[in-house]
């Protein structure tokens, strides 16, 4: 990539920001389509549990991600594994919790675990995509 011209890495960049605005936006229609269709505004909870998703690439912006691949004992890198691991399986859990109950049904629980994966796939792609030199978040 290093041989490309500037413009041509400066378009690259451009889609790749482009794809993961266009995954962003998905996972947040997917969302509200989970509860506007069936008119229960019950899987919104799941919202909450989105919040410390974002966590790790905030603590670590600037630095490499890989650290949160590895082994550690460092506080940071634990604090940030431990919010990823709770909102990951309360991003899961809520939706089903609410199926069980019998407060949401089969169409919106589908959405809702649609929508959270869509959000993982922009993370994934986000940390993919900012382990390049030339692309970092500040």
């Amino acid at each position: 990539m290093a041989d490309l011209p500037g413009y041509m890495r400066a378009c690259l960049h451009t889609g790749k920001l482009a794809f993961l605005a266009i995954l962003v936006s998905g996972g947040i229609v997917l969302q509200i389509l989970a509860c506007a269709l069936y008119n229960n505004w019950w899987p919104m909870l799941t919202v909450i549990m989105y919040v410390p998703l974002p966590m790790p690439l905030l603590f670590f912006v600037g630095s490499d991600s890989s650290s949160l691949l590895t082994e550690s004992d460092s506080g940071w890198v634990n604090a940030t594994k431990f919010l990823t691991g709770a909102s990951v399986i309360g991003s899961i859990a809520i939706p089903v919790i609410l199926k069980h109950a019998g407060v949401i049904g089969w169409g919106a629980l589908a959405l809702e675990l649609s929508s959270f994966f869509v959000f993982v796939i922009a993370i994934m792609c986000y940390i993919g995509t900012s382990d390049e030199a030339d692309y970092n978040m500040l």
